[in-house]
């Protein structure tokens, strides 16, 4: 399906992605710290190999639970932005005559 604009009917359209842009930055941030936080708290349950392996595990937990965190945090996000984009803001820019405007639904 290509976009033509409503006003002028040109093919030349820009689409912005500003909310999925900004939504999914906040969603890896905040997927990261929940994950973090989440193998930090696991870390301190159980205390088996000691003082450095308590130290390497925490370590490792934490560098992973926030990667997984933030991916699935981007991910969802990205999700919520592409929607908002569609139906609530005006994400398709007219590049000849500057009109904005949504996708019809």
């Amino acid at each position: 399906m290509s976009l033509k604009c409503p006003f002028c009917n040109s093919p030349e359209i820009a689409s912005l992605r500003t909310a999925m842009n900004i939504t999914a930055a906040i969603g890896a941030v905040g997927g990261a710290a929940r994950g973090v936080s989440a193998a930090l708290l696991g870390s301190q349950a159980g205390a088996i190999a000691g003082p450095i392996g308590i130290t390497l595990g925490t370590v490792s937990g934490a560098l992973l639970g926030g990667l997984v965190g933030g991916a699935g945090g981007c991910a969802l996000g990205a999700q919520l932005g592409k929607r908002l984009d569609r139906h609530v803001l005006s994400n398709n820019l007219c590049l000849i005559c500057g009109h904005r405007f949504n996708l019809p639904t």
